[in-house]
């Protein structure tokens, strides 16, 4: 039997309900058919469906009043994390759509995995105007998937309480500094390109082509983000076009929202 994994994923505050963490377990469970857990780091568990384990929102360690939300991913990382060390977790953001098998991405090999944020977006050829910091950017990875076992990347935790000052001037967010930690250490790798794609670059077809055709999810992809614009919320909602974009029939994707059974 495969070994039993976790579904990691984490909601505080207001931006996202109970029923978005909701739909997230049961897309998981259409796409996953290996024993696992589902269990979210939050502040609120109310709402929260039978078969979802509320865990509470990790510290990051800080002292108090000095925490900053956009490395509070960073607390994954602690070595005392949830009850199950060594664990292997895929963590998954709350605004993505899993439209694939996700037991794949527990087979391929190495301590880490997640998208490169470059493989979300278009070329920037003005950037490579600056090659130093073309080669670092290309090199970041988008935390709204990755892959590790639990406790053993607390040296990247430790490396940003050391000086979270520094981290803060240095780096825009945790994911350029968790990267740049990573890479040092040789323990940075990618999903395969496709795997992880975006909706507007990937999915809409692009310009003038989207008024005549609607989107589409490109062959093996397994799941659907909205890296930039439009948000998941706004496509839901009928928002997210522009006047040189049309985002068209989306029933594919709102049948894998909902996790439901249809073409």
């Amino acid at each position: 039997m495969s070994e039993p994994v976790l579904i990691l994923t984490m909601k505080w505050g207001t931006l996202y309900s109970a029923e978005d963490v909701n739909r997230l377990a049961r897309q998981t469970r259409r796409h996953l058919a290996r024993p696992h857990r589902f269990i979210c780091f939050t502040d609120d568990a109310s709402g929260l469906e039978p078969g979802i384990e509320p865990w509470p929102l990790p510290e990051l360690g800080l002292p108090p009043g000095s925490g900053d939300t956009r490395w509070r991913k960073l607390a994954l990382f602690r070595a005392d994390l949830a009850d199950a060390p060594g664990a292997l977790a895929l963590f998954l953001d709350l605004d993505l759509i899993v439209t694939g098998d996700l037991g794949p991405l527990f087979d391929l090999p190495g301590a880490f995995r997640v998208i490169r944020d470059d493989d979300l977006f278009r070329d920037k050829p003005l950037r490579k105007l600056n090659r130093e910091r073309d080669r670092f950017l290309h090199a970041v990875g988008n935390t709204s998937v990755f892959r590790y076992r639990l406790g053993t990347l607390a040296f990247a935790l430790d490396a940003y309480l050391a000086d979270p000052a520094a981290a803060g001037r240095n780096f825009e967010h945790e994911q350029q500094f968790l990267s740049a930690e990573l890479e040092r250490r040789g323990m940075l790798a990618y999903w395969p390109k496709g795997w992880c794609v975006s909706f507007k670059n990937d999915c809409v077809p692009r310009n003038f082509r989207s008024f005549l055709a609607d989107p589409t999810l490109p062959e093996g992809a397994k799941i659907v983000l909205f890296a930039g614009n439009p948000k998941m919320s706004e496509v839901f909602s009928g928002q997210g076009g522009k006047w040189y974009r049309r985002i068209g029939n989306i029933d594919w994707l709102r049948r894998a929202w909902l996790s439901e059974q249809g073409k």
